[in-house]
């Protein structure tokens, strides 16, 4: 048990921990900003006054790209049975026609206020009539001039929280809100803290994947079973991906959609090269649709008053059994209650457990130096 909303499996083969703990304990005292946004203690640079006007709307257009969007994604898809507003999200280049055959209020969100694909999409995209926020650093950029011209809502984004740590800065609880979910239930970081068995599991979890790594398994495949959560791990994809992958080391995260892909790459992930190690992710879905008694045939009796999560359940259980007799390294999540709280510790699981990794492999976890000539280059074609 990792919390009460979440059963968590760690992988068999546990590395050492304790040089782990010592990090986390370093880490904690260090009053990290980054860290502190998953905190209760962290004030939105917004209230209500800021977005009090836009709660009663209906329709949003999110333009941002990756973590200025990933996160809301993650908890717009998770959260869709309590969410009554419509979220569109604009996080690439492709433009939709659709899009613009509508009214919508806009949240444009880029940290450095100059995201060459969100100034692109705001200028193709908004409608002088439309209402906006934008969320951007406090300084002249692109955004933030085109903002004040436009006689925008403006919330200050803290130019210390890359986008991909943004999730619980107001770049990912202000849309929340404007979804009407409870933010102040997905900080949880004040208690998971005091958690021992949180902080035993995630130490514990971050000696292993180690441990794969020096075994030179570096491919990260999350067998998720759940659609609903298909952004979180889009949002974790760029995390783990952008955060560690430096000076030629890191992890790369594949999403594979079960049990679907049973019928493509399992025979690879079962039979192939042995370079992986696997994430079992699963909700339990009391909503779920029972099969019909009436329209079953006799071959098939043991579907009888089943419910098609009954079937992926067995299907997930039964990969599990197999890789354990094939002695594959995996650990498994599964999530009792699907609300804020849950999925705020999962956001602090995740976040914490990839700045474990960065710093026991003595990389910066926070910045991605890489990236950045992709977009000196592009300028430079474009000028």
């Amino acid at each position: 048990m990792l919390t009460s909303g979440i059963n968590f499996i760690s992988f068999r083969k546990k590395g050492k921990s304790s040089k782990i703990k010592q990090i986390l304990k370093k880490l904690l005292k260090e009053k990290n900003q980054v860290l502190k946004s998953l905190s209760e203690d962290y004030e939105d640079n917004y209230v209500n006054q800021n977005i009090i006007k836009f709660k009663n709307k209906l329709d949003f257009r999110l333009i941002g790209m990756g973590g200025s969007s990933l996160g809301s994604q993650a908890i717009y898809n998770f959260l869709k049975n309590k969410i009554k507003k419509n979220f569109t999200f604009v996080d690439n280049l492709i433009h939709d026609e659709k899009l613009n055959k509508k009214k919508y209020n806009n949240i444009v969100i880029s940290k450095s206020g100059n995201t060459i694909e969100v100034i692109g999409n705001t200028n193709v995209i908004i409608k002088k009539n439309e209402k906006n926020i934008f969320i951007t650093e406090n300084k002249e950029s692109y955004l933030y001039l085109l903002a004040k011209k436009l006689k925008s809502e403006v919330i200050h984004h803290n130019n210390y929280i890359g986008g991909r740590y943004s999730v619980l800065s107001e770049v990912g609880m202000l849309p929340a809100d404007l979804m009407g979910l409870n933010v102040n239930k997905f900080r949880q970081l004040n208690s998971l803290i005091k958690n021992k068995k949180f902080l035993d599991c995630l130490t514990k979890n971050v000696s292993s994947l180690l441990e794969l790594i020096h075994q030179k398994k570096y491919n990260s495949i999350i067998l998720n079973y759940d659609e609903k959560s298909e952004n979180i791990f889009k949002w974790y994809q760029q995390l783990v991906a952008e955060s560690l992958g430096k000076k030629k080391k890191g992890i790369l995260p594949i999403v594979s959609s079960m049990p679907k892909d049973n019928h493509s790459v399992m025979q690879l992930y079962l039979d192939g090269f042995q370079k992986n190690f696997f994430t079992f992710f699963y909700v339990h879905d009391e909503n779920s649709k029972k099969i019909n008694n009436k329209e079953l045939l006799n071959s098939h009796f043991f579907l009888k008053n089943k419910k098609i999560s009954d079937i992926t359940y067995a299907q997930k259980l039964a990969t599990e059994k197999v890789f354990s007799i094939k002695n594959i390294p995996f650990r498994s999540f599964e999530i009792k209650k699907r609300d804020e709280k849950t999925l705020g510790e999962l956001f602090c699981f995740f976040i914490l457990e990839t700045v474990l990794l960065g710093r026991s492999l003595k990389l910066n976890p926070f910045d991605q130096p890489a990236v950045e000539l992709i977009k000196k280059e592009t300028k430079k074609l474009l000028i």
